[in-house]
C-alpha cells in the first residue's frame, strides 16, 4: 500500500465530528504505539508478517487523519530495540517489510513534497542493516526541508537507549570543555534527546488494551494525556482517534496547568543555578587575589558580601549569558554530528522512481 492513499470522501458524520473537535484544542503532536499486529494475525489466520503488512496500511490511515483534523506531528513506535529479540524470521520480515515500505516512500518523493512532510527516524539506526539505513537516510534528507507536518519514525529505538546517549553527548561535552558540569540539567539533557526538534507530545495512544509504555517516549510523555485503546491495531478507527482527541480534550485544562507549573520550576532552578555559579566563581577569584579580603574570610562570607552587592543581578545575568553561549556551541556540534552520521548514509545512487504517478502527469 502507498505512503499516500486516494482520499476518501469522509461521511456526514465524520465531517461534523471533526468540525465538533476543531471548536476545542486539538493535539499537535500524537504519539502512537502501534500494538496487536501479531494478535490480529493469529485471530484472521494470517502470517505474522502479514499482520505487520496491515499493521503498516492502518499507518498510512490514521496519517491522513490526523492531517485532516490539523495534527501537524505524529510519531510512531515501528520497532523497538527489544524486537530484536523475536526470532530471526519474524526480524527478518519486519526488515525486509520496512525496505520495501521506504524504497516506495522514495519513489513516492513527489507525493512527499506535494504533502509537504518531513520524515524524521529516531533511534540508533547503526543497529539496522546497511542498505535499510541508507533507504532510512535518503528519506530523511529528502523531505528535511518541508514544513507542513511532520512524521517521526521510532525505529531501533527505546527511551531508556536514547536518555543514556543523552547522558553520553553531555559527558562529552563536559570532557572536551564545550560546556561545564554546572551546566548540565533537565532542559539541557531533554535538548540532547532524539525528538529535540520536535514539539511536546500532546496525547499517546497504545492500541491492544496494554496498559503500558514499554519504553516509548517515557521523559516526552511525563506531561501528556494517555490513551489505551482495546483494539488491535489493524482494526483501529476513525472513531478510536475521535475519542482519544475527545479525552485529551477533556483533561486539556490539567495538562496544561502541569506543563506550565513545570516551566515555572524549571526556571526557578536555573536561576538559583545561575546564581551559585555565580557566587562560587567569584569567591574562586576572591581566593586568587594577591591580598586577601581578610586572612580567614570564609567563602561564606565572602559570598554574603557579594549577594549585598548592587551588581550581584548583573553579575548573574552575566554568567547565564555565557552559559547559553556554551549550551549553543554544545548543542550545534551535536546536531552537526547527527546530520553528519545521515550524510554519510546517503547512497551513491539514490532510489528513483521508476515511473511517475498518474496523478502527477498531468501536472
Amino acid at each position: 500500500m502507498t505512503w499516500f492513499p486516494e482520499r476518501r470522501r469522509p461521511t456526514w458524520l465524520q465531517r461534523l465530528c471533526e468540525a465538533i473537535l476543531k471548536s476545542g484544542p486539538v493535539p499537535q503532536h500524537v504519539a502512537i504505539i502501534m500494538d496487536g499486529n501479531r494478535r490480529f494475525a493469529v485471530k484472521n489466520s494470517l502470517e505474522k508478517c502479514e499482520g505487520h503488512v496491515k499493521g503498516f496500511d492502518k499507518l498510512a490511515e490514521t496519517l491522513e487523519w490526523c492531517l485532516d483534523l490539523g495534527i501537524t506531528e505524529v510519531t510512531v513506535y515501528a520497532f523497538s530495540i527489544e524486537n530484536f529479540k523475536r526470532s530471526p524470521d519474524e526480524v527478518n520480515g519486519l526488515m525486509e517489510l520496512s525496505r520495501q515500505k521506504f524504497a516506495k516512500l522514495l519513489e513516492e518523493r513527489n507525493l512527499i513534497q506535494e504533502q509537504e512532510v518531513c520524515v524524521r527516524i529516531i533511534g540508533d539506526i547503526s543497529l539496522l542493516p546497511r542498505d535499510l539505513q541508507e533507504l532510512l537516510a535518503e528519506a530523511v534528507n529528502i523531505s528535511a526541508n518541508n514544513k507542513r507536518a511532520v512524521l517521526n519514525v521510532c525505529f531501533a529505538y527505546t527511551a531508556r537507549d536514547d536518555m543514556c546517549n543523552a547522558m553520553r553527548e553531555l559527558s562529552i561535552g563536559v570532557k572536551d570543555g564545550l560546556i561545564r558540569e554546572s551546566d548540565i540539567s533537565e532542559n539541557m539533557l531533554e535538548k540532547c534527546l532524539y525528538t529535540s526538534h520536535s514539539r511536546s507530545v500532546d496525547l499517546l495512544i497504545r492500541t491492544s488494551g496494554e496498559v503500558r509504555l514499554s519504553d516509548f517516549l517515557l521523559w516526552e510523555s511525563a506531561y501528556s494525556c494517555l490513551a489505551f485503546v482495546k483494539v488491535l491495531w489493524p482494526e483501529f478507527s476513525v472513531w478510536h482517534l475521535y475519542a482519544a482527541i475527545l479525552h485529551y480534550q477533556r483533561n486539556y485544562n490539567k495538562i496544561q496547568i502541569a506543563r506550565q507549573n513545570l516551566m515555572i520550576e524549571r526556571e526557578r532552578l536555573q536561576r538559583e543555578s545561575d546564581h551559585l555559579c555565580m557566587l562560587e566563581e567569584e569567591a574562586e577569584a576572591c581566593s586568587k587575589l594577591e591580598t586577601p579580603p581578610s586572612s580567614k574570610q570564609s567563602v561564606a562570607a565572602v559570598n554574603s558580601n557579594i549577594t549585598q552587592n548592587k551588581n550581584a543581578q548583573a553579575l548573574v545575568q552575566q554568567y547565564a549569558k555565557a552559559r547559553k553561549e556554551r549550551e549553543k556551541e554544545f548543542l550545534a556540534s551535536v546536531y552537526k554530528k547527527r546530520s553528519d552520521f545521515i550524510t554519510s548514509l546517503l547512497p551513491k545512487h539514490p532510489v528513483m522512481m521508476t515511473k511517475p504517478p498518474a496523478t502527477l502527469i498531468s501536472s
